[in-house]
Order: structure tokens, then sequence, then C-alpha cells
């Protein structure tokens, strides 16, 4: 019997879908051809005139600008200071904005102190707070780091609250019913069902934390990737311009890239949906 079930066909529509879904190594590539096909169409604009390279460098300078700064020794180092940076405070916005979204998301009184206060911060301008941040932190590494830091809570508490509250309460009963404790029922219920919006969350919040970077490393930078952008500004050097900021999309890019695997690697077990 079991095998006569065996030898049934798969339904059509499931084999349709698996026809449609497309290959990792596939998608990554047409992804990179994407790109690819941008720079070939802005080296060609700056190629035939189409834009003024003295205010536009080509990719082509942008890219001997990168091999002249990396032979001088500046590149490498200034990349490593701008990561040491939007890492420490990465860690630190997420791990305080966790902190918080855990609080008032497993607890109505939690919710109820946490909240409002956010809500309210949320709702100022953070880039706005420069000013007075530079008041009380100066203009050193505290400033760097602190404005990341501010920029990050945000999105990982509302994201992680809301992920929180929406896990399926028929779960938690059906946990509670079998004689699962409180700390099992977050580990093995609330945890798994909250860390999708988590990933959303650290996503929009790395986008920030690159934007609250460039806007610090502009406030009297000695070292890092907006050091360079100022070096460039002050000597009209658009193609050192241009290469810092694509080291940002990189960078950003790459760390998204990493969300993405984390993703990948732990959240198998969810099906989405699939456009053909």
């Amino acid at each position: 019997m079991s095998a006569t079930l065996e030898a049934l066909p798969r339904p059509r529509v499931e084999r349709a879908a698996r026809r449609r879904r497309p290959s990792r190594a596939a998608s990554a590539a047409r992804r990179l051809l994407v790109v690819a096909l941008l720079l070939a169409l802005w080296q060609c604009a700056s190629a035939f005139g189409w834009v003024d390279v003295q205010t536009l460098a080509s990719p082509a300078e942008v890219a001997e600008a990168g091999l002249r700064l990396w032979r001088s020794g500046e590149l490498l180092p200034s990349i490593g200071i701008s990561l040491r940076r939007v890492s420490i405070g990465l860690v630190i916005g997420v791990s305080i904005g966790s902190a918080l979204g855990i609080v008032a998301g497993l607890s109505k009184l939690g919710e109820e102190i946490v909240d409002a206060p956010l809500q309210m911060l949320r709702a100022l301008p953070f880039l706005g707070l420069l000013p007075l941040l530079i008041v009380w932190l100066g203009i050193g590494e505290g400033i760097k780091v602190g404005l990341v830091v501010i920029g990050v809570i945000f999105p990982i508490y509302l994201n992680l609250h809301k992920g929180i509250r929406a896990v399926d309460p028929r779960f938690a009963e059906l946990a509670q019913a079998c004689g699962v404790g409180r700390w099992g029922l977050v580990r093995d219920v609330i945890v798994p069902g909250a860390w999708p919006s988590f990933l959303v969350g650290l996503r929009f919040a790395l986008g920030i934390a690159w934007l609250s970077l460039v806007v610090t490393e502009a406030v009297n930078a000695d070292a890092g990737i907006g050091y360079l952008i100022q070096q460039g500004q002050q000597f009209l050097q658009t193609d050192v311009i241009l290469l810092g900021l694509v080291i940002y999309a990189l960078l950003g890019w790459l760390l998204e890239g990493l969300v993405r695997l984390i993703e990948w690697r732990t959240l198998g077990w969810r099906r989405e949906f699939v456009p053909a």
C-alpha cells in the first residue's frame, strides 16, 4: 500500500511551483548582472560626454582612485575604522532595542512603561540630535558610535515588539496545555515566531546605521571613509568622493547579504510566496 502511495505522481501545482522556483545561484547572478549593466551605462555616459567627468567621475576613474589609495596604504585602514564604528554601534543598538522590545512584547506593564517614551523619541528626527550629542559626547569616537546606536534602536524595537505580539496565541495555549513553563514558552514558541520580524528590523537597522555613520564621519573626522570623502571634497576630487560612497554601499550590501544568509539558514522551515 505504501509503495503504491509513493508511486503516485506529485500534484501538478507543486511540480509547476518547483520548476518556477529559481536557484539561488541564478538569482545572485541576475542581481550582479543588473549592477554590471548600471556600471556599464555609467561608463558609457562618461565616455560619450553625456555627463561632465569634472562633476561626476567615471567608474574607471573611481577604480583608479581606489587603486591609488590602496597602494598608499590609506584605503584599508579607513575601511576598517568605519566598519568598526558601525559594528560597535550595531551591537549596542541591537542589544538595547532587543531588550526593550522583549520587555514591551512580553509584558503589558512593560509596554506601558517603555512604548510611550520610545514612540515620542522616534518621532524626533534622530539626525537632528547631532548638535546635542556633540555637546554631550564631544566630536570624538563617542558621537560617531552614539548616533548609530540611536538610529538602530527604533527599527529593532518596533519589529521585535510587533513580532512577539503577532505570535499566534493558539500556539501558546497549546504549549501551556502540554505543561510548558514560561521560559519554555518564550524559547520554543515566542522566539521562533518573532525571529522573522526581528530579522526584518535588523535589515532596516543596517541601512540606518550606515546613514548615521555617513553623517557622523563628516563631523571633524580624522580617519575612516568619511575622512576620505572630506579630503576629496576639499581638493575637488569627485573620484575620491564617489569611491567613498561606493565603499559605503558595498559594505552595507555585504552586511545585508549576511542577514539574508542568516534568514536562509534559520528560516528554512518557513514557506514563502515565490512569484513566477
